[in-house]
């Protein structure tokens, strides 16, 4: 183990920021960078060493060998934790565009799917079948819904998921808005009682393969589309009409009123998705300007 390799362990040891699943990732990816600086002729002796100029040498043999956007997106966001853990805040900037990326593909048709009763009992496992309400009631990812721990987590009028149980290690809170949210709730925490729905004895991964399995039965697949159905709903909620994937309108066919209350929506919608970017919303909403170029929440 070389000592950029060691100091990459010893970092991502000592902030354990995020699930398991991405602190592996971002570890993973991390030491595979510093492996093609190398290559390229940059040998980092630390991960204090990142400068500018091995972020754009990285970018520009990503894209030599046609490594996607969304890809690249993703990595710069493991060197940009680096640069924050090391001291160097600002190093990479934070808009994409930088480096010539397109931002997140936009919207290509809507994901949403409803979890109806006859879906829902073609699973077995009846913590899963919780999991899968959780996601469908808090628009949860599927690892926030297995490890959710409603003795911690339960704060009576929201929801507060951990860090450790998030994408990204960005906790967040949720308030609960209706009845049916504290009604599965209640159902969790009797079958969970202290622990989670991950049944004891089992680790989280082990226990994931058994929930791919029986949502890929009930016709569920990775279940994501719960997530979109969330958004769809909170968005009508939120504003009083449907958003463009249901059929509502585009920013441009709304009045200056609406526009505003539009992006105020979106804005809390990806905050309790756990994203914080109201360009997001495009791919779970639609987009929300139909022509033209991306504009500015203000319109």
């Amino acid at each position: 183990m070389n000592s950029y390799e060691m100091s990459i362990r010893l970092l991502t040891a000592h902030n354990p920021d995020g699930s398991n699943a991405t602190q592996d990732n971002r570890h993973r990816g991390l030491v595979a960078m510093g492996e093609e600086l190398h290559s390229l002729g940059y040998k980092l002796k630390h991960a204090r060493n990142l400068k500018p100029h091995h972020v754009n040498a990285l970018v520009n043999h990503w894209k030599a060998t046609r490594i996607t956007d969304a890809t690249i997106r993703n990595r710069l966001g493991w060197l940009r934790w680096t640069a924050d853990h090391v001291g160097k805040p600002g190093l990479i900037p934070k808009d994409n565009s930088a480096f010539g990326l397109e931002e997140r593909t936009p919207y290509k048709g809507t994901k949403a799917r409803r979890l109806d009763a006859a879906t829902l009992a073609r699973v077995r496992d009846p913590g899963i079948r919780l999991a899968l309400q959780l996601q469908a009631a808090f628009g949860l990812r599927r690892e926030e819904a297995l490890k959710f721990r409603p003795s911690i987590g339960d704060r009576g009028d929201h929801i507060a998921l951990k860090a450790s149980w998030c994408k990204g290690g960005r906790a967040r809170e949720i308030r609960i808005t209706h009845p049916r949210q504290r009604e599965i709730l209640d159902a969790v925490a009797r079958l969970a009682g202290n622990g989670s729905l991950i049944p004891t004895g089992r680790t989280y991964r082990q226990h994931l393969q058994t929930y791919k399995a029986q949502t890929r039965a009930a016709g569920l697949g990775q279940a994501h589309g719960l997530r979109h159905a969330y958004a769809q709903w909170r968005y009508k909620v939120l504003t009083g009409w449907p958003c463009p994937a249901a059929g509502g309108p585009p920013a441009e066919a709304m009045n200056a009123t609406n526009r505003h209350f539009d992006s105020l929506a979106r804005m809390q919608i990806s905050n309790e998705l756990g994203h914080s970017r109201i360009d997001v919303t495009d791919t779970y909403l639609g987009r929300r300007w139909a022509t033209g170029h991306y504009q500015k929440a203000t319109g």
